[in-house]
């Protein structure tokens, strides 16, 4: 799981009909956490409804499938937390 900062929305009218109704935000992980295998911004699903500007904890793989109820879904990345005060974080970034 990592943190980061929603800092832009991706709207996709034409999609998989399994992401249909889904909400797309992008992701910035903290600075701390960027490396090859996470890089300088994620497209994530949203189910829990972050804003642009909120701290956000992100799972990815197949645990980002589970954690958002969406098993059978092409997801690899999704939002399951909101973090509360992302004071700390602005330090890492």
């Amino acid at each position: 799981m990592i943190a980061g900062k929603v800092v832009g929305s991706v709207v996709s009218t034409r999609k998989s009909e399994k992401l249909t109704g889904s909400k797309f935000m992008i992701v910035e992980p903290v600075r701390s956490m960027q490396t090859q295998e996470i890089p300088a911004q994620i497209v994530t699903i949203d189910l829990i409804g972050a804003g642009i500007g909120e701290y956000v904890l992100v799972a990815q793989g197949s645990a980002a499938r589970i954690g958002c109820g969406m098993e059978n879904a092409p997801v690899d990345a999704a939002i399951v937390g909101i973090i509360d005060d992302g004071s700390e974080l602005d330090q890492m970034q």
